[in-house]
């Protein structure tokens, strides 16, 4: 089997619990020798009346969803001191996540963090417990980390 580089998987956003999942993933990732790789999806927007307000749409989500990865590598790279890599998509999350791992051969966990409010863990761990759409094709190991989880008991574990 050729020696592949593994990739650990958050997917971006701007929650809490996004940021809780990176930092388990960077300080896995260091331990491991693996990767982090950050995922930010946006959705085109719904304006077809107006051709120049669905293309001013798109470019601010995308502006904004470029700065969130920005802002996530350097998380990043303040604990395993590299430079993740980075992914933008244009696409509904769920969607844009079940086709990269479809096309990564190389990732090798998907780590998510669990919001702990009162309507529920977020949608994609939400997805995952109900067992619809994150996995088509490829079948990818995943952890889940508590949203609240602080960073001494992060190192502890890694």
């Amino acid at each position: 089997m050729p020696n592949r580089t593994r990739k650990f998987l958050v997917v971006a956003d701007e929650s809490p619990e996004a940021r809780t999942a990176l930092y388990f993933a960077a300080r896995r990732a260091v331990k491991t020798g693996a990767k982090v790789t950050v995922l930010a999806a946006y959705e085109p927007s719904d304006f077809n009346h107006w051709i120049g307000v669905a293309e001013t749409a798109k470019r601010e989500s995308e502006a904004a969803a470029e700065t969130l990865l920005e802002s996530m590598a350097e998380d990043v790279e303040a604990v395993t001191g590299e430079r993740p890599e980075l992914l933008l998509r244009e696409g509904e999350r769920s969607q844009v996540l079940s086709e990269l791992l479809c096309e990564d051969p190389e990732i090798s966990l998907l780590i998510l963090g669990a919001s702990r409010s009162s309507e529920g863990p977020g949608p994609l761990v939400s997805a995952l417990a109900r067992g619809k759409g994150l996995f088509s094709e490829r079948n990818v190991p995943v952890t889940v980390v508590p949203g609240d989880m602080p960073c001494e008991e992060i190192d502890a574990l890694t």
